[in-house]
């Protein structure tokens, strides 16, 4: 078997702080190309030494025409390769090149329509509407406050807006693109398209970043890197943990052992399932530990989300440790990070300072002196990346079609301090719901569908007497992509259902409600 180099082509995407940048990223792997994202401000240096085909400069919050405003490296329009400006990538490429942005006079946010003035390889096969004055028209994602107003020489326009001179412009001879919509986002038609003619048509990368080539290579990989050592991975059950397993199991075989914690925080009768297929189909060496008790008497009085995670975070690898100890001739501890964790978790790109929506105990949460090495397989894929690679590896669909569950467990969907009551009554109120949507044939048909526990009482009446007791609230949500998601119109009848059964089955529940929140502003998890 001749392995192909899944790194021959790639696309590095500079990033200017859009909540977009990743999204970027996964429609060019769609695409079946490898890409980067790195910091707008890297130095040239950086940029030769990857090596890439094409260059895509991503959005962002700032302005340009403030001053220290973020700027490209200059070397990248001199390099010879092509260069894609999206929304605040264009305005500064436009500004380098010697055109000029301005202020808006009418901002634009959301849906519009692009015109179509001229043709150019970017938009090749583009099936375009008809407006009733016969114009060439594409639906398009715009999110700007400031727009070009002049352009730079050598770039002729390609399309605008009613509000906006120059929503699309092309300089050709030195392939240079600039979009002041976003095509990464799903609301752009078609804008996966204009990506692939980007990536392929004007890049000339060809398509090496599929599964199966993936598979191969990181099975490779592992095999030179761990050789004849013992490997030691915490397996939650979770998909990305799963699939390094597997990974690693096709590699290195019975040098791999598996510690599976039980810490209490886990779907109904999660610990069963997990050992069974695991040991019985994958045939698997797995530790069970059971401590969930450790885990509550750390989490005794803790409210605040982030402290949670960390909490556990903490326990888990004091626990982790202590069962490794035990083991002969461990060299490596085995992670299942994926680069959705990573990007999340770090220190922001852009500022300097840390921003983070929600940490991962996966990332930066190990002691900085440890006797093991860490390996990370799928360190560099994305959460559809690994689901795709888990198919691959001919793993279980029970496994693979789960909706996403939290690092942290439960304790983040029980707000406020977690208790092994609430637990508990957050175990039957899933089952329940993940039961009765199974039964509508809806589970797989929603992205993320899951039970929150209210740390409020409210007045009930059961039989003749007056209860006061919890409330449950429930969370279904459909997405594609998990950057934006809107909630789930699930029929009533379900509903009702549902909240009869949990009211009526579940011992110290009042009530329950329907969160019709979607993202933005609000995020899928509660906490």
């Amino acid at each position: 078997m001749i392995l192909k180099n899944i790194y021959e082509y790639r696309i590095l995407i500079l990033d200017f702080g859009s909540q977009y940048t990743k999204l970027i990223a996964r429609r060019i792997r769609e695409v079946g190309v490898y890409c980067k994202i790195l910091p707008w401000n890297i130095n040239e240096k950086k940029i030769i030494t990857f090596n890439p085909n094409g260059i895509i400069l991503s959005g962002g919050p700032e302005s340009t025409i403030n001053l220290n405003s973020p700027r490209a490296p200059d070397c990248i329009f001199n390099i010879g390769i092509p260069v894609m400006g999206i929304c605040y990538g264009m305005q500064t490429m436009v500004l380098q090149l010697g055109g000029t942005v301005v202020s808006a006079k009418k901002r634009e946010f959301g849906s519009t329509q692009i015109e179509i003035i001229n043709s150019t390889p970017l938009m090749h096969n583009i099936k375009y509407d008809i407006n009733p004055y016969g114009k060439e028209i594409l639906g398009v994602w715009m999110s700007h406050g400031d727009q070009v107003s002049s352009i730079p020489d050598g770039f002729v326009l390609i399309a605008k807006t009613n509000n906006c001179s120059f929503a699309l412009i092309a300089n050709e001879k030195k392939h240079f693109y600039g979009l002041q919509f976003h095509p990464e986002v799903t609301h752009t038609n078609q804008g996966i398209d204009i990506i692939k003619n980007f990536v392929i048509n004007i890049c000339l990368c060809k398509k090496s970043w599929i599964p199966k080539q993936i598979v191969q290579h990181l099975i490779k990989q592992l095999k030179d890197k761990i050789g004849h050592c013992r490997v030691v991975l915490g397996l939650s059950g979770g998909i990305d943990s799963s699939v390094t397993a597997i990974l690693l199991h096709r590699a290195i075989g019975n040098k791999l052992t598996c510690i599976f914690i039980d810490n209490g925080l886990l779907h109904l009768k999660e610990t069963e399932k997990v050992i069974s297929i695991f040991k019985t189909h994958f045939n698997l060496n797995i530790i069970h530990v059971k401590a969930e008790e450790r885990f509550f008497d750390a989490l005794t009085g803790i409210k605040d989300p982030e402290k949670k995670r960390k909490v556990i975070g903490s326990v888990f690898i004091d626990v982790f440790n202590e069962e490794a100890k035990k083991l002969n001739n461990i060299q490596w501890l085995a992670q299942g990070t994926i680069y959705s964790d990573i990007i999340e978790s770090e220190m922001s790109l852009i500022t300097g300072k840390l921003n983070v929506i929600k940490s991962h105990h996966n990332v930066g949460g190990l002691p900085k002196k440890m006797d093991l090495s860490i390996i990370e397989p799928i360190k560099k894929l994305f959460k559809d990346e690994v689901r795709k690679i888990g198919i691959e590896l001919g793993m279980p669909y029970e496994i693979l079609s789960r909706h996403p569950f939290p690092g942290p467990g439960l304790a983040i969907r029980i707000l406020g301090e977690v208790k092994k009551e609430y637990c508990g009554i957050l175990r039957q109120a899933d089952s329940i719901v993940i039961e009765e949507l199974r039964k509508y044939n809806l589970y797989d048909k929603l992205s993320q569908v899951f039970t929150v526990f209210l740390p409020i009482r409210s007045v009930s009446v059961m039989g003749d007497s007056r209860k006061y007791d919890w409330v449950i609230s429930l969370r279904a949500v459909e997405s594609i992509d998990f950057m934006t998601a809107d909630w789930a119109h699930l029929p009533y009848n379900l509903l009702a259902i549902i909240s009869n059964r949990i009211i009526n089955e579940i011992k110290g529940i009042s009530r329950v409600v329907y969160d019709i929140s979607s993202k933005p502003p609000a995020t899928i998890e509660w906490e």
